[in-house]
């Protein structure tokens, strides 16, 4: 896992692994070798900090780093891996980069990024902010404990000038005061009082009541940000309406209108929808689709939206050429906690200058120059891939435009990343080799096909476009789905086979046959995790004495 805090990357990989996946050795001596080669995308100001193994510096030009680190060990390591480096800077930076493509559209990437420098020299906005929360039937338990718990972290931290309010709601919803009110200690432990006394309701879940109620409140925000943190784990039928809705609100509102950041939790919400509010209110979108990550990537999401340095950020060229491709449609704030990516697409050649602005947190104006660079040796198409599929399925779905769905089937076709338009097929052969009279020394064997081929295709990795009849029946995350630890025994017995020397086929086949029976939960994290796997592309580690041919 890659993340960003303070100014500093840090790149976590778990070394721990359970008994059934390390083979059991002999006490010999092996050769334990890792490799790490960091393209960090900025020529100046970086610089290693920690790491959990003896690395060696091998090589470093231009913001280009490579480390090795090579060991006669009796035991494998245990330790989690980990790499930190920090980019940094007093002041807001950035750049872009730019990839050649030659596929379907014959077009080309960029990607322009701005860090928010060093936290000293940064002021975070006056903030004025709602909690809009979903408290119907189906969050009962541990997702309605968890979102308490965050709100009431991100309360506490609020500043003294800052104002805030909570709205839960159901089918109709409650608010914790009439107004907005100013963050002081005794407002916020009121306000964490009531939450935490705040229980499920039974009825359907209403979305468009507490999201006026909410803009409403911010409508006569003056020389602070107005946000609103949207929390919920059901469908409902009038998304599309609310987003047309938001949309034309935020722009009849004025320069600093309400930044709308989403959180979706489990995998019967419409997670395109949240994306979606998200980018029309020029927020963040956050999910959880388990219950134990839920708090945890909750006050990810707070702690982004609520340090904010950088609001209603323009990009000059953007308006006035219509050859390039901007993947969301508004351009999110800028905080602390994160840098800021925006990329797209162009056609013929990219203006040689761009100029960023915004409204810094003292609202004085900003504007920077931004420098161009050849990402020569940068797979953008391949990082971006994800994301951009992501964004485009949200749009192709708020618009129900069936070329944005062509091309984002193509995207995925093209980067081998799942997509709500494609499903994943095996087509396995079943071959052997006959071994017939040979007629000289040197002749190939023949390879004859030895029966029909088998197609399985496998089950839908992809999250959705959200369950109505779940949220209306209250159903909760995760209770309709079969225990994950009886798919995990099949999984681990499975790939058990391949370290006890079964065909490496035969054990493929049973992971993918396991993996297209697999419930949605266990299918959305093993999607998370291969993702997550295949983000890592710049580790390689491997044993020359245990798996010399090893593939990536």
């Amino acid at each position: 896992m890659l993340s960003y805090n303070a100014g500093r990357f840090s790149l976590t990989v778990p070394f721990c692994f359970p008994e059934y996946v390390t083979p059991a050795i002999k006490k010999i001596s092996k050769k334990e070798k890792i490799e790490l080669n960091v393209n960090s995308g900025v020529a100046n100001g970086i610089s290693c900090k920690a790491t959990s193994h003896p690395l060696k510096e091998i090589r470093r030009h231009e913001g280009k780093f490579s480390f090795l680190y090579e060991a006669e060990i009796f035991k494998w390591s245990t330790t989690d891996f980990r790499f930190s480096y920090s980019v940094s800077s007093g002041n807001i930076f950035g750049g872009i980069l730019l990839q050649s493509l030659y596929d379907y559209d014959q077009s080309d990437m960029f990607c322009i990024y701005l860090f928010p420098g060093s936290e000293q020299n940064r002021k975070v906005f006056k903030k004025e902010v709602v909690f809009v929360v979903d408290i119907s039937e189906s969050m009962q338990g541990r997702p309605l404990e968890s979102t308490k718990s965050a709100i009431s972290a991100a309360l506490s931290k609020l500043s003294p000038e800052d104002s805030f309010n909570i709205i839960a709601f159901s089918n109709e919803a409650f608010q914790f005061s009439t107004s907005m009110e100013l963050a002081s200690k005794d407002a916020i432990e009121r306000a964490t009082a009531w939450i935490s006394m705040k229980y499920t309701v039974g009825g359907s879940t209403n979305l468009f009541i507490p999201l006026e109620k909410a803009a409403d409140m911010l409508s006569n925000t003056r020389g602070s940000i107005p946000m609103i943190f949207l929390v919920t784990d059901g469908s409902v039928e009038d998304e599309r309406n609310i987003c047309h809705w938001m949309q034309k609100r935020l722009t009849n509102q004025g320069v600093l209108c309400p930044s709308i950041h989403t959180f979706g939790i489990g995998s019967f919400c419409n997670h395109y929808f949240l994306r979606m509010l998200a980018m029309i209110g020029r927020g963040e979108y956050g999910a959880a689709f388990d219950l134990d990550s839920i708090e945890v990537q909750m006050n990810k999401l707070f702690s982004k939206g609520l340090s904010t340095v950088l609001a209603n950020i323009t990009i000059d060229a953007f308006d006035d050429c219509e050859e390039i491709e901007v993947y969301s449609s508004r351009i999110p704030d800028l905080s602390l906690e994160s840098p800021l990516t925006i990329y797209g697409r162009y056609q013929g050649s990219f203006p040689d200058n761009l100029k960023v602005k915004g409204i810094l947190g003292d609202l004085s104006s900003f504007t920077m120059d931004l420098k161009i660079r050849r990402a020569k040796d940068i797979p953008l198409d391949s990082v971006l891939a994800r994301r951009q599929i992501d964004l485009l399925t949200a749009q192709a779905w708020f618009s129900e435009n069936k070329r944005l769905e062509e091309k984002v089937a193509k995207l995925s076709i093209q980067t081998c990343n799942i997509s709500e338009y494609t499903r994943m097929t095996l087509l396995e052969k079943n071959i052997m080799k006959h071994f017939g009279a040979w007629k000289k020394k040197g002749d190939p064997q023949k390879i004859v096909e030895s029966g029909p081929p088998e197609m399985i295709l496998l089950q839908r990795l992809s999250v959705g476009f959200g369950d109505q009849i779940a949220t209306a029946k209250n159903i909760r995350p995760g209770s309709q789905e079969p225990e994950l630890p009886e798919v995990a025994k099949i999984f681990i017995k499975t790939t058990s086979n391949y370290f006890g020397g079964i065909c490496n086929r035969c054990c493929c086949m049973g992971c993918i046959r396991c993996c297209s029976k697999m419930n949605n939960q266990c299918a959305t994290t093993l999607t998370q995790l291969c993702t997550a796997l295949a983000c890592i592309g710049c580790l390689h580690c491997c044993s020359e004495s245990c798996c010399p041919n090893q593939d990536d």
